[in-house]
């Protein structure tokens, strides 16, 4: 089913939706972030990963500073229309501490 920006429920969750970020070739969860209504729209007229950013409180596209950049594949809208998975070609890590993925570290037993 095709939705649009006006589906999505940004309001459920104060205006912000978690986008888990994956890797469109080998399905690798590269991160999660959060968008916001004007952060999507840019993804989908760029192309590129867009997003909110709650600890600098600004909007920000992913390799704006590292050249780390993800090109948009495909955006997924879940069933409650309150959560996104971008599936992107990434040209470099995703973490920015420089790991290919950011659920690099594991929770002690």
């Amino acid at each position: 089913m095709q939705k649009t920006i006006d589906n999505i429920d940004f309001e459920k969750s104060g205006g912000l939706v978690p986008v888990i970020v994956q890797d469109a070739k080998t399905k690798d969860v590269l991160t999660l972030a959060y968008t916001n209504k004007e952060s999507l729209e840019l993804a989908k007229k760029t192309g590129n990963s867009w997003f909110w950013s709650r600890s600098r409180n600004k909007l920000w596209m992913k390799g704006e500073e590292s050249g780390n950049t993800q090109k948009i594949k495909e955006i997924l809208v879940d069933c409650d229309s309150d959560a996104i998975i971008y599936l992107v070609e990434p040209s470099g890590p995703a973490c920015h501490l420089g790991e290919q993925v950011c659920f690099h570290n594991t929770l002690e037993k």
